[in-house]
């Protein structure tokens, strides 16, 4: 039976020794995916509920895991699935008609889905914790000797969530979860010999951050700017821009009223922050000062890697980050992979933090984020932090290994799929216009069926889109768009953005012309065929 009250002393040694047990069990990822196993997803965004309130539909957010979905495609897998809110049929038959040579049906039948029909705030996870009776649904729905859990991260919550249903989590020991902040980032840099900005150790309150920058400026008298991060943002939301031109010259000792000044003014990156909001956030996440790497060419490359349970580290990926925000701080998409001028480097010291992160006993996937500057004709990489968790790099690698059954070469830094081609991509979480608002999943279904945008398992190049929740209310929607070369992606991506905008404008306010497309028979089917899945699903429960 599951436990429901566990003291925590015993709930940390419990979770420890389910850990033992994945570690017994694991081979490889490869081989571990086509095992007889139950996989129970919980796309749980467990971080700073303020900060999360930053982005725009970050609830819809646990929509971006349903990549796992394709794990299907091995006819032993059984998934379980976890929302907050249920998810709407049409996105749930759009992902699985993506597997290739597996029935529908037989797909569907190994699919349960489970929702809170919770829509506040809180993490998913600590819903589900408030909710016993749903625990036990799901315990019921598991065979433990073959179940695993895995999350989009780690905290006290899910290491809670894992020991009451009596299943290891794949992921790491929220106790290490240091390491993946900004100053924890910092701290593993250094040990490793890695390049990264020089900057300031923890602090939790004005006073000393404005210490800190102050000591900054001695130590980087030709600096502009700095960057203040609270130690726990993500997705550059966390993050402001310090500008200390002419504090450099001014005495330590007279310095400190007018860095205080200028906290004031800093470029917040976070749409809608003010200093008085950022400030209250120190005491609480802690916050670090570094230097703003200049430059008149720089890009934002990233590694991602994962530690097996095994102790084992292996490079996954690597990416070039596409940013934006007043100061291209915030994580807006990616492409795949990184420029060919530095992605095995990137490569070689995502194996070193590995290497490190192994060590001090953690877990699963993490990501390694850099400035590359170009400088006398090379590109100079700076580390600037470690995420312990899955991101925005993750689904969009994920859909295009499951569904092209492809592999990483590690020599060229390239994918490949079965057929033997390099694959490429462009991916975003943020395609945001005001003339999708109002757009439901099944129009989106239209226009994607009418315009033939769906991804082509005979070319293995086409979009898959995601986030689609978020469409009705906030206009916003994600995509991954995968070619044969890097032109072909990003043609790929542009053609699908500008068939969008012109059906945002097609239907927008105060637009009348709304006549249906010639396809509008064959897209009413498809609607009545989603509201009859709907209505058996909703009699089945």
């Amino acid at each position: 039976m599951f436990s429901a009250s566990i003291p925590e002393s015993e709930l940390r040694e419990r979770f420890k020794s389910l850990q033992k047990e994945l570690r017994d069990r694991w081979q490889t990822i490869d081989q571990f995916d086509q095992d007889d196993n139950d996989i129970l997803v919980i796309p749980s965004i467990t971080l700073d509920q303020r900060e999360l309130r930053k982005i725009a539909g970050v609830h819809h957010y646990e929509e971006r895991n349903l990549y796992s979905l394709i794990r299907l495609r091995n006819p032993r897998t059984r998934l379980v699935y976890v929302t907050s809110q249920p998810l709407h049929p049409s996105t749930i038959d759009y992902y699985l008609q993506l597997l290739p040579g597996i029935p529908f049906s037989h797909a569907r039948d190994r699919l349960l889905l489970f929702s809170t029909y919770d829509s506040s705030p809180q993490p998913l996870t600590r819903k589900i914790l408030d909710r016993p009776r749903l625990i036990e649904r799901i315990w019921r729905a598991l065979r433990p000797q073959q179940s695993y859990m895995v999350c989009f991260n780690a905290t006290p919550l899910e290491r809670e969530l894992s020991v009451r249903l009596g299943i290891p989590l794949l992921a790491l020991d929220p106790d290490l979860l240091y390491w993946g902040t900004k100053a924890g980032s910092r701290q593993i840099f250094s040990d490793c010999g890695i390049p990264h900005p020089p900057g300031s150790e923890l602090v939790h309150s004005v006073d000393d951050l404005t210490a800190a920058a102050s000591q900054l400026c001695d130590r980087q008298p030709q600096a502009q700017r700095f960057v203040v991060k609270l130690n726990e943002g993500f997705s550059g939301e966390g993050n402001a821009l310090l500008d200390v031109t002419g504090l450099p010259d001014i005495p330590p000792q007279q310095r400190l009223g007018p860095l205080r000044d200028r906290f004031s003014q800093m470029r917040f990156q976070a749409d809608g922050e003010q200093w008085p909001s950022f400030a209250s956030r120190i005491p609480e996440l802690g916050a670090i000062v570094e230097l703003y790497i200049e430059g008149e060419e720089k890009r934002s490359p990233s590694v991602q890697c994962r530690i097996t349970p095994e102790g084992r580290v292996e490079v996954l990926s690597t990416h070039d980050q596409l940013l934006g925000g007043p100061d291209s701080q915030v994580y807006l998409g990616c492409v795949f992979p990184a420029d060919t001028d530095y992605r095995v480097r990137l490569q070689e010291l995502g194996l070193r933090v590995g290497a490190a992160l192994a060590e001090k006993g953690c877990l699963e996937r993490f990501g390694v984020d850099f400035i590359a500057v170009h400088q006398d004709g090379d590109w100079q990489l700076h580390a600037i932090e470690i995420n312990l968790r899955k991101g925005g790099t993750t689904h969009p690698f994920m859909e295009l290994k499951l569904l092209t059954k492809g592999r990483y070469d590690l020599d060229s830094g390239l994918f490949y799929s079965q057929q033997g081609r390099a694959k490429f991509y462009r991916a975003s979480d943020n395609l945001q216009n005001s003339g999708y608002h109002g757009l439901l999943p099944n129009d989106l279904m239209e226009i994607i069926a009418y315009h033939q945008l769906h991804f082509d398992s005979s070319t293995e190049t086409g979009t898959i889109f995601h986030l689609m929740g978020c469409l009705s209310q906030f206009g916003k929607l994600g995509l991954t768009s995968i070619g044969n070369s890097r032109q072909e992606a990003d043609e790929i991506y542009q053609n699908v953005v500008n068939i969008l905008d012109a059906e945002g404008r097609r239907y927008s306010k105060g637009n009348r012309e709304v006549e249906m497309p010639p396809s509008h028979p064959i897209a009413w089917r498809g609607r009545m065929e989603a509201e009859n899945s709907k209505f058996r699903e909703d009699r089945e429960n």
